[in-house]
């Protein structure tokens, strides 16, 4: 049972991420990532399948294998997390401080991770 609870986190995490390429405000290489550690636990085939795949190596490979991500795609990921978090804080009822507290905490240590933490890749012509 557990295993396809991870299979079709794993699906859906894929679909949202090829969705990302599209729309720009979804982050691509999360969902990837979050892709392939739910085939990881739910099936090796799937893991193996979607690792080989042309999206995953196009769009996340380099930043799992190498921890960089491009320019871009860093704006992307760090803009949308922004907007999810900015509507959270706008949702949150005024006493709610710690929430507050938590979810500023959360955006900055994921903003100065993606500055400091990620290399960002440079496109050679």
């Amino acid at each position: 049972m557990l295993r396809y609870l991870w299979l079709t986190l794993g699906y859906m995490s894929f679909l949202l991420g090829t969705a990302g390429i599209f729309l720009p405000l979804l982050p691509t290489v999360p969902f990837y990532m979050l892709a392939l550690f739910c085939f990881a636990k739910g099936s090796e085939k799937m893991h193996r399948w979607f690792v080989q795949s042309d999206l995953y190596k196009k769009h996340a490979a380099d930043f799992m294998q190498k921890k960089e991500m491009t320019l871009k795609a860093k704006m992307n990921v760090m803009v949308t997390v922004t907007l999810l978090m900015g509507l959270a804080l706008w949702l949150l009822p005024e006493e709610m401080y710690i929430g507050y507290l938590i979810i500023g905490t959360a955006w900055t240590v994921h903003v100065l991770y993606f500055i400091f933490g990620i290399r960002t890749k440079i496109k050679m012509k």
